[in-house]
C-alpha cells in the first residue's frame, strides 16, 4: 500500500541575484521545443493571427503543448500579437487573447495600444519593439500604463540603454542576434505604400533588401546596383556583459521565420556565452531551471548570416551594411589559389566537405553560389596550392577571389541528430520508517514530495551491496527531465530491495513531483497601471493608430490630436522610412566628419520604376526616405 504524505511546494526564494533571460524564437512547436532543450529561458512564438510574422502562425493546441513542455523547466512562453488591428478585428483579437491565456502562456507581446482597452485576462504585457522604444520618457510611459517589459529599439547605444534603465523599473529586453530592419521598428511604411503589404501587420515585402542606384540632383550615378539599405545581421555576443551592466534583463534572438537548425545553433551559442558570465559573476543567475548540456560546438557563422555587426551599441561606425548581397554569405573559407579545367584549389580549405555550398562575389559585384561535389587533398602539391574542389558546375571566377561557405554539409548532419540535453537537478533522500520506507525528492527549484511506502522488510543476503543497489535504481532517471544530483540513504539495517520495487517507487515519486511542479507554476502577474501622460500632445501617422480603441487610449492619456495610421490614410509625400543608418556616413561623405560634397543634393535611390528621395537630419544623425 502506497500513500503520498507531506507534499509541499517550496517556492524558489527570491534574492538580490538578478535572473538573466535568454529569449529564443519559435516558428513552430518543433522550434520551440528545440529552443528549450538548447538552453532558452523563454521562447516567443506567434499565434494563428495578428503576429508581426504573418507566415509564422501557430494553433492554440501547439501553443498549449509548448507551454506544457517549457514550464517543466520554468521556461516562459511569450506569444507575439504585435500587429496593429482594425476595428473589425478587435472582437476576434480579444477572443484569441483569452484562448492564449487559457493555454498557460506567460505574456503577450503587443504593439496596438487598443488592446489595453479590451476586456483582458490578467496576463502580463510586453511592449513590442514595434512601439518604437527609444527614449526613457516613452519607456516610462509604457511602464506606467501596465507593461511589465519593454523591448528596446535595436538602434540604442549602451549609454542610451543605461539612461533608460536608470529612469525606469520595467524589465528591458534587447535584441542580440539576427536580422536587422534598417528602419526604426514600427516606423517603416515602404511596403504598405508600394504594394499594400503593411510591415505593421506582419506582411513586409522587404524593399530594403533590393539593389539601388544612388544618384544626385544632377542625375549623376554615385553608386550602382548596391544594396544600400540592407543591413548586416546583428551579433552582440561579445557585448553581453556590457549590456547586463547597462540594465538589459532579456537577451532576444531574432528569427521567427528561421528553421530548427538555426534555433538549435544560435540558442546553444548564446547559452554557453551567458553560462560563462553567470559562472564567474555571482550577481547573475539563470531565469529558468535545468542544466543544458550542448553536444556539439555551436558556430553562428554556420547558420544564415549576412555577415555581422554590433550596429550602434558602441556608437556610430561605418560597415553596418552588406552592399553586395542581401543573402547569407556564411563563413569565410579562403582564397582561390589555382583554377583547373574542372576543379580549383583553395587556401585554408581543409574543413571543406563533399556537398558543401560555396559562394563568392563576382567581378560584377553579385553573389554567385555553387555546390562542391568532391573535395580532395592532393598528396603532392606545389607551393601556394591548397585543397582541391570539384564543383557540380564550374563557376567563372579568378585566382585570388575569396570563397565563403554558406552550407556546411557535415555541420547540418550533426544538427539533424541529438544536439543537446536539458535536465532538472533533483536531490533524493531514501529513509527507513517503522513500517516501511520514504522516498523524498526535491528539485533544484525547491519543489518537494515524499512518497511513503508500507512493506515487509527482509534482510539482504549481500549487505555490502545494498546502498549501491538503492543508489543505482533510484538514479535511473534517463527517460525523465531529471537527473540525480545527490542521493542520501538513511536505513537502519541492510534490507533486501528488489530492483523492480525500487524502480516502481522511483516512478511513483517522479510522477508526483511532475504533478506538483506543474501545479505550482506561477505566472507573472499583470502590472497594474497608474496615471500617465503620453510624452506628446499630437500623434501623427507614426503612432500607428488604426482602430477606435487605440484612439480612445491616447486621448485618455493626454493626447489632444490623434491622426489615423498610414494603413488607414496613406499620406502622399510623408517619409516612408526613418533610419539611424545614414548612407552619407556609410560612404564617408558625412559633413560633420569634414567631408566637402562633390555632388548636388538631394540624393535619390532608384530601383527600376521606383525612386525615393533621401533627406538627412544631421542634427539628429538620422535619414528619412520618401517617394520622389
Amino acid at each position: 500500500m502506497n500513500k503520498n504524505i507531506e507534499d509541499e511546494t517550496n517556492s524558489f526564494s527570491p534574492s538580490k541575484i538578478r535572473g538573466i533571460e535568454l529569449l529564443s524564437p519559435a516558428k513552430n512547436l518543433e522550434c520551440g521545443i528545440a529552443a528549450v532543450n538548447h538552453g532558452a529561458d523563454a521562447v516567443y512564438i506567434g499565434a494563428s493571427q495578428f503576429g508581426a510574422r504573418a507566415a509564422a502562425g501557430n494553433s492554440i493546441e501547439d501553443i498549449a503543448e509548448l507551454v506544457r513542455y517549457a514550464h517543466q523547466f520554468r521556461v516562459k512562453v511569450l506569444v507575439a500579437l504585435n500587429t496593429v488591428l482594425t476595428d473589425d478585428q478587435l472582437p476576434e483579437a480579444e477572443k484569441l487573447i483569452w484562448e492564449i491565456y487559457n493555454t498557460g502562456v506567460d505574456a503577450l507581446i503587443i504593439q496596438d495600444m487598443g488592446i489595453l482597452k479590451m476586456n483582458l485576462p490578467p496576463i502580463a504585457l510586453h511592449a513590442s519593439t514595434q512601439t518604437d522604444n527609444r527614449t526613457a520618457e516613452k519607456v516610462k510611459f509604457l511602464q506606467d500604463v501596465g507593461f511589465s517589459r519593454v523591448v528596446l529599439a535595436r538602434e540604442l547605444t549602451l549609454k542610451q540603454i543605461s539612461e533608460i534603465s536608470s529612469q525606469t523599473d520595467v524589465e528591458l529586453e534587447a535584441f542580440v542576434h539576427g536580422a536587422l530592419c534598417v528602419s526604426y521598428s514600427g516606423q517603416c511604411y515602404m511596403s504598405q505604400a508600394n504594394c499594400g503589404r503593411s510591415a505593421n501587420r506582419g506582411q513586409c515585402a522587404q524593399y530594403c533588401r533590393l539593389p539601388y542606384k544612388l544618384v544626385d540632383a544632377d542625375d549623376n550615378i554615385l553608386l550602382k546596383n548596391k544594396h544600400l539599405l540592407s543591413l548586416k545581421d546583428l551579433d552582440q555576443s561579445d557585448s553581453l556583459e556590457e549590456m547586463l551592466e547597462a540594465g538589459v534583463t532579456s537577451f532576444k534572438i531574432e528569427g521567427r521565420l528561421k528553421d530548427v537548425d538555426y534555433v538549435k545553433n544560435i540558442t546553444a551559442y548564446y547559452r554557453q556565452k551567458l553560462d560563462a558570465i553567470i559562472e564567474k559573476d555571482s550577481r547573475y543567475q539563470r531565469a529558468s531551471a535545468g542544466k543544458t548540456t550542448i553536444l556539439f560546438e555551436p558556430n553562428p557563422e554556420k547558420s544564415f548570416r549576412r555577415s555581422s555587426t554590433d550596429y550602434f551599441l558602441h556608437e556610430r561606425h561605418a560597415g553596418i551594411i552588406q552592399p553586395e548581397t542581401p543573402k547569407s554569405q556564411g563563413e569565410p573559407i579562403g582564397k582561390v589559389t589555382y583554377i583547373g579545367r574542372n576543379f580549383f584549389e583553395v587556401h585554408n580549405g581543409n574543413s571543406l566537405n563533399n556537398g558543401d555550398g560555396l559562394c563568392f562575389i563576382n567581378k560584377h559585384g553579385d553573389l554567385t553560389g555553387f555546390r562542391v561535389n568532391r573535395v580532395e587533398i592532393p598528396s603532392h602539391r606545389g607551393e601556394g596550392h591548397g585543397v582541391r574542389c570539384f564543383p557540380a558546375d564550374m563557376p567563372r571566377m579568378d585566382i585570388g577571389v575569396m570563397l565563403y561557405r554558406n552550407q556546411d554539409q557535415a555541420f547540418e548532419k550533426i544538427l539533424k541528430g541529438k544536439t543537446a540535453e536539458r535536465k532538472v537537478g533533483v536531490k533524493l533522500i531514501f529513509s527507513e520508517t517503522p513500517n516501511g520506507f520514504t522516498n523524498q525528492l526535491t528539485s533544484e527549484d525547491g519543489i518537494s514530495t515524499i512518497l511513503e511506502t508500507t512493506c515487509d522488510k527482509q534482510p539482504a543476503q549481500k549487505p555490502e551491496a545494498v546502498n549501491d543497489n538503492i543508489k543505482n535504481q533510484l538514479s535511473k532517471l534517463g527517460n525523465t527531465i531529471y537527473e540525480a544530483t545527490d542521493i542520501q540513504i538513511n536505513i537502519n539495517e541492510p534490507w533486501f530491495f528488489p530492483a523492480s520495487q525500487l524502480g516502481e517507487w522511483r516512478r511513483q515519486a517522479i510522477e508526483k513531483l511532475d504533478e506538483i511542479r506543474a501545479n505550482s507554476y506561477v505566472r507573472e502577474a499583470k502590472r497594474e497601471p497608474v496615471a500617465a501622460e503620453f510624452p506628446q500632445k499630437k500623434l501623427s501617422y507614426l503612432g500607428n493608430v488604426t482602430n477606435k480603441l487605440a484612439e480612445e487610449f491616447y486621448h485618455e492619456h493626454g493626447v489632444e490630436e490623434v491622426m489615423p495610421g498610414f494603413e488607414l490614410k496613406t499620406d502622399e509625400g510623408v517619409p516612408l522610412m526613418f533610419t539611424k543608418h545614414c548612407i552619407k556616413f556609410e560612404m564617408g561623405w558625412c559633413p560633420k566628419e569634414g567631408y566637402k560634397a562633390t555632388f548636388k543634393e538631394p540624393l535619390f535611390l532608384r530601383n527600376n520604376n521606383q525612386e525615393y528621395k533621401l533627406t538627412f537630419d544631421c542634427k539628429a544623425c538620422e535619414m528619412k526616405i520618401s517617394k520622389a
